[in-house]
C-alpha cells in the first residue's frame, strides 16, 4: 500500500457563515492542493469536510497519516467515535452528535484506509498545516468578499 500523507484545514467567517476546507495530499515527491468552499456552514463542518475531500482523493487504499489542527476531527475519530456509535449517534450528554452525516461519510471513508490521525497545534509554524490553513482560509474570505 502507498504510504500518503493529508494535511487538512478549515476555516469559517462567522460560525456560522462563509466557510472553506483546504487539504494537502503528500506522496513521494508529489503533492496535490485541494480546496471548496460552503456558503452558510460551522468551522466545525469545514475541518471534517477536509478530511473526507482528502481521503475521497485517494483512488486506492493507502497507508494514511492525517494531520489536523482540530481537536473536534482528531478526537472525534480517536476517541468519541466509538461511544456515539455504541449509543445510536448521541453524546454523553444525550443530545444528538452534531454533524452525524460528516461523520458516517468520513467513518465509511475512513474504511478504506490504515489511517493515524495526528493533532498539529494551529498556526505554530507547521509549514503544511499552515499550507493547509491558507488553502481553507483564502477561499472562506473570497466567498465572504462575493457576498
Amino acid at each position: 500500500m502507498k504510504r500518503v500523507k493529508i494535511y487538512t484545514d478549515g476555516a469559517c467567517s462567522g460560525n456560522p457563515g462563509p466557510g472553506g476546507w483546504g487539504a494537502l495530499i503528500i506522496c513521494g515527491l508529489n503533492e496535490k492542493e485541494l480546496c471548496g468552499v460552503e456558503g452558510n456552514t460551522t468551522n466545525n463542518r469545514m475541518e471534517l469536510m477536509s478530511a473526507i475531500k482528502g481521503l475521497e482523493a485517494l483512488k486506492e487504499p493507502c497507508i494514511v497519516d492525517l494531520y489536523t489542527d482540530s481537536k473536534y476531527l482528531a478526537e472525534g475519530m480517536t476517541r468519541w467515535m466509538s461511544n456515539w456509535i455504541k449509543n445510536n449517534w448521541l453524546t454523553s450528554e444525550k443530545k444528538a452528535v452534531k454533524n452525524k452525516e460528516l461523520w458516517l461519510k468520513l467513518c465509511e471513508l475512513a474504511e478504506r484506509h490504515e489511517i493515524s490521525w495526528h493533532w498539529v497545534k494551529g498556526h505554530a509554524g507547521d509549514e503544511y498545516n499552515e499550507r493547509a490553513d491558507k488553502l481553507a482560509a483564502s477561499l472562506c474570505k473570497k466567498t465572504d468578499d462575493d457576498s
